[in-house]
């Protein structure tokens, strides 16, 4: 998935956009361990209102984003989620801008990777920490992954040894 990410983060530079890699593909480029990422989760230039914006307004510039996902063969399948397919991958993209809000990460603490050419966002784990517990406590989240991210909790705070 990871290599999925970068071709996707690759587009996304090209039109001035640094993308945050989010989620288990994310936690696996700063932990070196498999956490069987069924998705792929990026964060990009976004209303800080987060999922109080109105779909539509949420994702900056979501009709260059949108172009370049079908020009890499994607299609949109959830609007609300923005999540888009192909051959049985998922892509999800979420609003960097509501990071600050709702986990208590600020932006210009994140460090910026640079991977064959592509520049992104990757948080550390102190902010992985953060982020996923503030995901602990959404409801969906809940009722849908919460076993895995407790798993990912657990881990992190014996990592950073709390």
């Amino acid at each position: 998935m990871y290599q999925v990410f970068l071709a996707i983060a690759r587009e996304l530079n090209q039109i001035g956009i640094t993308p945050l890699l989010m989620g288990s593909v994310g936690l696996e480029q700063v932990t070196g361990q498999s956490w069987s990422a069924r998705d792929l989760d990026i964060h990009v230039p976004s209303d800080p209102r987060g999922w109080e914006a109105p779909d539509d307004e949420r994702i900056y510039r979501f009709d260059e984003l949108n172009a370049i996902m079908e020009k890499l063969g994607y299609h949109l399948v959830d609007r609300h989620e923005h999540e888009f397919q192909k051959d049985g991958r998922s892509v999800e993209f979420g609003g960097l801008h509501s990071l600050p809000s709702f986990a208590g990460v600020a932006l210009g603490d994140l460090e910026e990777v640079e991977d064959e050419g592509v520049h992104y966002y990757l948080p550390n784990l102190e902010q992985y920490l953060k982020i996923y517990q503030a995901s602990s406590k959404d409801s969906y989240r809940a009722e849908n992954n919460n076993h895995k991210d407790f798993a990912k909790i657990d881990y992190l705070k014996q990592a950073l040894g709390k």
